[in-house]
């Protein structure tokens, strides 16, 4: 099992709270949990915020692509591609966390 698929299976099957995929990165990029039974907690908002954050700026990145590409020289878009590429890692973690969470809901 990878190392990822790991600490899904463990953070799942922690007993006494909810366990949240949190929308940043721990050490060595591996995911952190937030495991919880306040729903509204101080993390929990800092989370749905830090979320609301990276998919506005990802929308942004994404109008600025789709101006930008048609009159781009090629050696002036690998800034776009790396900051298109860190967005839809953050969109694809918060999608994982609300797929998450909205299966536990079912």
């Amino acid at each position: 099992m990878e190392p990822e698929a790991e600490a899904d299976t463990e953070a799942s099957e922690r007993p006494g709270g909810e366990v949240r995929l949190l929308p940043w990165a721990g050490l060595e990029s591996k995911p952190c949990y937030l495991i919880t039974d306040d729903q509204g907690g101080p993390v929990s908002r800092l989370a749905d915020s830090t979320e609301s954050i990276q998919l506005g700026m990802g929308t942004e990145l994404l109008a600025h692509a789709q101006n930008l590409l048609p009159e781009t020289p090629r050696g002036e878009l690998r800034f776009l591609a790396e900051r298109l590429t860190e967005a839809l890692g953050d969109a694809l973690r918060v999608a994982e966390s609300r797929g998450q969470r909205l299966r536990r809901l079912n």
